[in-house]
């Protein structure tokens, strides 16, 4: 009877020390499962000019800054890149106003009342910028933002070089095709543009 008692006690203590086992290890191939599955899903394949490339999905508080600074910038080289051309000044500064408040609205019809455009387009004049930075306080909501850019205004006699900074903030609206980052610029304000030099031709 003390051997099969004995034989018993440890016959119970190796099942409870395997079923103890068993459970901690289903417990770490679910873990395990869940992380995989979770990789997978955040990897996507994007097949573009036939080459498949590979993307990670993120949140977007991962991305913050990075996609204000780009909306920040996509807004002011919409607005600010223009052409002797009516339809390409429609075309560019319809796609900008979509990025933006009243403010810029209140901006371009203030220009169009003074001939800014009409004038553009007389003269043959083209109009670039270049973004030379954006800072974005993303410590208090709506996002303050300001932007450093130089414009290059290009007539038949002359090439003017000038110095943009403008300010605004930024409040999250929903995404779509025509604001794919979800934000909306509001308070726009232009704080200095100023000519830096003129090169003759």
């Amino acid at each position: 009877m003390r051997n099969i008692e004995t034989a018993f006690q440890h016959v119970r203590g190796l099942v409870i020390v395997l079923t103890v086992g068993y459970f901690i290890a289903i417990c770490y191939i679910e873990y395990q499962n869940k992380a995989l599955i979770a990789t997978i899903q955040s990897r996507l394949y994007v097949l573009y000019n036939g080459k498949v490339l590979e993307a990670y999905a993120a949140d977007r508080k991962d991305n913050v800054a990075v996609e204000a600074r780009d909306h920040v910038k996509t807004f002011h080289q919409l607005f600010f890149t223009l052409a002797p051309d009516d339809k390409f000044i429609q075309a560019n500064v319809t796609k900008a106003l979509y990025l933006a408040d009243g403010s810029a609205k209140r901006e371009y019809d203030n220009l169009s009342e003074n001939g800014y455009y009409n004038n553009i387009i007389a003269g043959n004049i083209s109009q670039q910028i270049e973004v030379d930075s954006v800072s974005v306080d993303l410590r208090s909501y709506p996002y303050h933002f300001r932007c450093y850019a130089t414009q290059n205004i290009v007539r038949t006699t002359s090439t003017v070089t000038r110095s943009l900074v403008t300010e605004g903030d930024l409040r999250n609206v929903p995404r779509s095709d025509n604001n794919p980052h979800g934000f909306l610029i509001e308070r726009w304000n232009t704080l200095e543009n100023k000519d830096l030099k003129t090169v003759n031709h």
